[in-house]
Parts: C-alpha cells; sequence; structure tokens
C-alpha cells in the first residue's frame, strides 16, 4: 500500500447538538470525539501526514507531536483548502478528507479508500438509502425513489493534485466529492458503515457509544462487599445455609451477607448498579425475605444484558462462627441455586487477627467476585 496523507476537518460550532462546546470537542468513551480519528490514522503505518482543520486554535490542544494543525475559514471548503496548502506529499499522492463528527473510522475503512485510487481519481464510502423517501410541499406528501440513492460518509479519497484543482474554484461544497464531480472526475464509491455515522445530534452521542463500545467477546468482572452486625438469635445464614451460633445477622431480609456480596458483583458486573437499587431495605415486602431471591433475580438480570455468570469466589470474615465446617454445604447450595458446576464456585473464610469490628465479633463481612462470560 502507497503512503497517504489526511486531513480532519473540525470547525464548525455544531449548535444542533445543543452543547455548549462544539462536537468534535466533547468526550465520548473517554476520549474527545476528535481524537478517535486522530488515533486511527495515527495507528495507520502508511500515514505520511495528518493536518486537523481547525477554527479555533486555543482550544485545539493535546494532540500527537506528528499532527499538524491550523486555522480554517469560514466554510468547510475554505477549511479544506487551508489544510491542503500545508500537505507536503506529491500531488499523485491520495489524500484522505475527514469528519471530526465522525469518530467510527477504522484502519479498514483507510484501506479499501486508498486502494480505490488505484483505478479511480476519487473515492467515498457509501450506504444505499433503505428508508422510503418523501417530499411535502402545500401538505402534499410525493414519493420520492430511493433506487441509485445513498448517504455518503467520509472520509473522501483523492489524488492530491485531483482535489487541490478541483478546489481552485471559488464555489462553496456541500462535500470535497461534489468539487471533482464537476470537475468531471473518475469517482467510485466503496462500501460506507454505520460506524461512520455523523454526530449531528444530542441523542448521537448514545448511538456512537453503542457503535464503538467493544464487542461482547471479553469476560466481565465485578466485585461485591456487604457487612452485618450481630445481634440476638441463635444462627447465622450464609449462602444459604443456616449455621449454629449465639447470635444471628441483623438486616431487612435473612441478612445473607455472602449472598448478598455476590448478587452485587453480579449486577456490578454488568453495570446494573446494586442490591439496594432493586430490592429497598424500606420495602415491607422484603422484610425476612430469602436472599436466593436477590441473588437468581440479579443472575437473570445479567442474562437480560447478554452474560452469564460463569464462576464466582465468595471470601467470608468472621472470627465465629466457624465457616469451614460448612463450606462445602454452602459451595453446593451456591451452584445449586445458579445452576453452576461445584468446580465453578469457591466459598472461603478468613478472620481479621482480632482488628476491627469483626475482630471484635460484631458482625460479619463478605467479599465475592464475579466473572460473567458473554452469551452466545
Amino acid at each position: 500500500m502507497t503512503g497517504f496523507a489526511a486531513i480532519i476537518v473540525a470547525g464548525g460550532r455544531g449548535a444542533r447538538t445543543g452543547l455548549e462546546r462544539p462536537k468534535q470537542w466533547e468526550m465520548l468513551l473517554g476520549k474527545r470525539v476528535i481524537d478517535w480519528s486522530v488515533d486511527t490514522f495515527l495507528d495507520h503505518p502508511d500515514l505520511l501526514e495528518l493536518v486537523v482543520v481547525v477554527d479555533d486554535l486555543t482550544i485545539a490542544t493535546s494532540f500527537p507531536s506528528k499532527t499538524k494543525v491550523v486555522c480554517g475559514g469560514e466554510t468547510r471548503t475554505a477549511s479544506v483548502r487551508a489544510g491542503i496548502e500545508v500537505l507536503t506529499i506529491a500531488d499523485g499522492a491520495p489524500v484522505l478528507i475527514h469528519d471530526a463528527a465522525r469518530p467510527g473510522l477504522h484502519l479498514a475503512m483507510i484501506d479499501s479508500l486508498v486502494s480505490a485510487l488505484s483505478d479511480y481519481d476519487a473515492a467515498a464510502p457509501a450506504l444505499p438509502v433503505s428508508d422510503a423517501l418523501k417530499t411535502q410541499a402545500a401538505g402534499h406528501l410525493s414519493t420520492v425513489p430511493r433506487e441509485g440513492l445513498y448517504r455518503v460518509q467520509t472520509p473522501q479519497a483523492f489524488r492530491l493534485g485531483t482535489i487541490r484543482t478541483a478546489l481552485k474554484a471559488p464555489d462553496s461544497f456541500v462535500d470535497d466529492l461534489e468539487a471533482v464531480e464537476t470537475a468531471g472526475a473518475r469517482i467510485t464509491l466503496v462500501p460506507g458503515d454505520e460506524r461512520l455515522h455523523k454526530i449531528t445530534y444530542a441523542e448521537d452521542f448514545d448511538l456512537m457509544a453503542r457503535l464503538l463500545s467493544p464487542v461482547q467477546s471479553v469476560p466481565r468482572v465485578g466485585k461485591g462487599f456487604d457487612v452485618h452486625a450481630f445481634e440476638p438469635g441463635d444462627h447465622v445464614t450464609l449462602c444459604g445455609v443456616k449455621i449454629p451460633h449465639t447470635a444471628k445477622l441483623k438486616g431487612h431480609s435473612d441478612a445473607d451477607a455472602a449472598w448478598h456480596a455476590l448478587t452485587d458483583a453480579i449486577l456490578g458486573a454488568v453495570a446494573l448498579g446494586d442490591i439496594g437499587d432493586h430490592f429497598s431495605p424500606s420495602d415491607p415486602q422484603w422484610k425476612d425475605a430469602d436472599s436466593s431471591v436477590f441473588l437468581k433475580h440479579a443472575q437473570l438480570l445479567a442474562e437480560e444484558a447478554g452474560y452469564a455468570l460463569s464462576s464466582c469466589d465468595i471470601t467470608i470474615i468472621c472470627e465465629a462462627p466457624k465457616v469451614k465446617p460448612h463450606r462445602e454445604a454452602m459451595r453446593v447450595r451456591t451452584a445449586e441455586l445458579l445452576g453452576l458446576s461445584l468446580e465453578a464456585v469457591s466459598v472461603k473464610a478468613t478472620t481479621t487477627e482480632s482488628l476491627g469490628f469483626t475482630g471484635r465479633r460484631e458482625g460479619i463481612a463478605a467479599e465475592a467476585v464475579a466473572v460473567l462470560a458473554p452469551l452466545a
């Protein structure tokens, strides 16, 4: 593959989003919208030059050193001209011109566009129009045939000399492809990608977050913690097993600290809050409830989110009662409830060497880790 240059057009105010800052400087999944495209171009081994065109140099900060930042013009076309002026590549080399508001750029698209220039003067990604199209005039609707209609995206690819010559015209174009269309260039469309959707409205941020989030191909891990104090009684319930003791655990439900911790671990793995969000301790219907209800509900919620519990590890922290004699029963009860093999359930206990509230025998704490695998 031949080397190429890229221009990212990052001017404009993006008023239709209703946000205070232009959309290209807003955050998306942990980094600025513009940085998604900058990083993708810089990751390509054949990139020769990268130019970012902005309308305010004071906000264009923190770009990698390989990036040239220039100030654009009043229109998008003027900004593209400004970016082209600072390129040093040969006229026959490819240049890709991209909108900063399309963060879903990926390396395969770059390769496809550059390769298309072997036989054409220009190339752009496009998606066929699939929705019904209508025009409205004076309250009357008319159908527009959609055959042969496309949604054209960016980046758009050109030989540098081709686009430079085309943009010498004084016109302002809706996109760069229009400039070379009028010059009679040979143009091809390559298959577009929904990930190249342009952020225009505030709700587009949620759409792009879903499109750019990692595919559910790796496990999710959650951690839970719970604590209950002792009160007068004759047993404690841990992992659904009643263990004789000189006190019981205080709580609105059965106060099963181990299963409460595991419930939170499962909910945490799929970012669905905690046990209190789903089972309020002030709700009378959960008074003295069996914690198996909470745990099973968390498992079902995880499955609805596309994940299955694959293993768990529970640690119970207390001086008394002794957990080890009941550990296997606790593993069996947990495995049966959750439909796991016994090997996938770990229950263990430790003390705090007489330190803290558990060391003073004032209550029991529990931690749990849950590993969830994507459903096929």
